[in-house]
């Protein structure tokens, strides 16, 4: 199914979508008899509190839905049944004043699990539930499998069992794996649930933000406005095959999005160690075998980004168009979408060796967690594109690179860290270490991965919000509060964009 996969989005349940989410959920729920919520239910629910039913679509259709109200924490302290904190299905126990955001619902056609599609809903509620100020998410968990060991142990024993390892439940273990706790066992919670034997679990998660304040305003679907970056630097070692080079960048991005990064980060030309197997070739025609790979390894990075749910920046690799050999590399967006980006200057090397061209594509790109631009290795040596990309409102700028020598890593290192002081954003720069003496023109590499931001009183004194060990395989990760830029911009102690004197000089973009 992720091969297909355009476009996925969290959007706020609607009265449109009744149809299909009925549909929906019958087939969720084959086990359970009327397993459906009527329509005068979910009208009920949205009424009461819209921003509490959410779903998430793929290429526009219903994959999964949550289904939340808010309650007074006395309602649950003591057990209950799925009828009674629903008020018989009624929901006039939702409360706008309560303190606990109470899960109704959830589930994800079995057709779309794999992607993780559960984790980025579960991931919805937590930050409703932190933009409320509420103090804790509750609901009751079932235990499907249950029913194979009700006549040997008892529901406590086999929650025991389960997080020993001992037993897999689906839907305990990926409850567990989301942060949330078993607090108690409720008897008799959904009538006619025969797989639990009725038996639910009551699982909970705390909110460590939560202040006990009066109600602070609502927020629908917000922006967010911390971002967490993922750095990858990254081992040149011989691969085997492309499944084997691409079985360790998923091991990066598996370890990246079990951190909840926002964005994960590839140096320039990562899959170098492809071109051993055509060490016999010249370096010109190696590279453009290693081309051949180009579109499969990008399709590749679109379905983890979806599969992890994190925002992948591929780093670059070689593509050939036209019989023209570019370097190239790819944002791959959570919710399905890929847009591509060019190295517009190509060093001496790279023309003299390889034969390659500059590309002429320079933009930002809008993404869930801020507005982003990359810059490949030589490209953020030269000012104008960093400004360029500024004033077009950037926010973060990704610089994959390639360096063998400390010469090169410091000119990358240095400029990197002008673009962020000069245009008053984040920049975040990943390389490849180590050495490949099987492929010509690429037999060793230098780098320490960085995350740079602005000098003034907000940040580090020094510009250097995070640094990697030099020339050691690892991962890097990073929060930037976005928010700390709108401020500088407007009040910081000297103001690099607002303060050009436009009136001696300008930046003029040929279209």
């Amino acid at each position: 199914m992720s091969d297909e996969i355009h476009n996925i989005e969290i959007s706020l349940l609607s009265m449109e979508d009744y149809s299909e989410l009925k549909a929906a959920m019958i087939t969720s729920y084959p086990t359970i008899a009327d397993s459906y919520w009527k329509e005068k239910q979910v009208k009920t629910l949205i009424d009461k509190f819209p921003e509490g039913q959410v779903t998430v679509k793929v290429n526009g259709r219903i994959a999964g839905c949550v289904l939340s109200i808010v309650v007074l924490s006395e309602l649950f302290d003591k057990n209950h049944t799925y009828k009674e904190i629903t008020g018989n299905y009624t929901f006039k126990t939702h409360n706008s004043e309560g303190d606990v955001l109470y899960g109704i619902d959830v589930f994800v056609l079995p057709e779309f699990r794999g992607l993780r599609l559960g984790r980025r809903l579960y991931d919805y509620r937590k930050e409703l539930c932190e933009n409320l100020n509420l103090s804790r998410i509750v609901f009751g968990g079932r235990i499907p499998n249950y029913h194979e060991y009700a006549d040997q142990i008892t529901p406590r024993q086999y929650i025991e069992r389960v997080k020993n390892k001992e037993i897999h439940d689906p839907v305990l273990n990926f409850q567990m794996s989301n942060d949330f706790h078993p607090i108690r066992v409720l008897k008799g919670y959904l009538e006619g649930d025969e797989a639990s034997n009725e038996f639910a679990v009551l699982l909970e998660w705390d909110n460590i933000y939560y202040e006990k304040v009066e109600k602070v305003e609502k927020q629908l679907i917000p922006d967010k406005r911390v971002a967490k970056l993922g750095l990858v630097q990254w081992q040149m070692r011989p691969y085997n095959s492309l499944d084997e080079l691409m079985q360790q960048v998923e091991y990066f991005i598996d370890a990246l999005s079990g951190y909840r990064c926002d964005f994960a980060l590839f140096p320039e030309f990562f899959n170098a160690p492809l071109m051993a197997a055509f060490n016999h070739l010249s370096e010109s025609d190696a590279i453009k075998e290693l081309a051949q790979y180009t579109e499969t390894i990008a399709q590749a990075f679109s379905r983890l980004s979806i599969s992890y749910n994190i925002n992948i920046i591929t780093g670059s690799m070689p593509e050939l168009r036209d019989g023209v050999l570019y370097n190239v590399g790819y944002l791959c967006k959570r919710n399905g979408e890929v847009e591509s980006f060019e190295k517009l200057h190509v060093t001496p090397d790279e023309v003299k060796v390889w034969g390659m061209k500059g590309g002429n594509k320079i933009q930002t790109f809008e993404t869930d967690a801020g507005k982003i631009g990359v810059l490949i290795c030589y490209d953020v040596e030269f000012p104008e594109l960093g400004r360029i990309l500024a004033d077009e409102g950037l926010e973060i700028l990704f610089v994959p690179f390639l360096t063998d020598t400390q010469n090169g890593f410091s000119r990358v290192r240095n400029c990197a860290q002008a673009r962020a002081v000069e245009n008053e954003c984040y920049v975040a720069i990943a390389g490849s270490v180590g050495n490949l003496p099987k492929v010509h023109n690429m037999d060793i590499q230098y780098a320490q991965s960085m995350v740079f931001t602005p000098c003034d009183f907000s940040f580090p004194t020094n510009g250097i919000k995070a640094e990697a060990t030099p020339n050691t395989e690892m991962i890097l990760i990073v929060d930037v509060d976005l928010d700390l830029l709108k401020e500088l911009h407007n009040h910081g102690a000297v103001r690099n964009l607002k303060d050009r004197r436009v009136d001696l000089f300008s930046l003029i973009r040929k279209k």
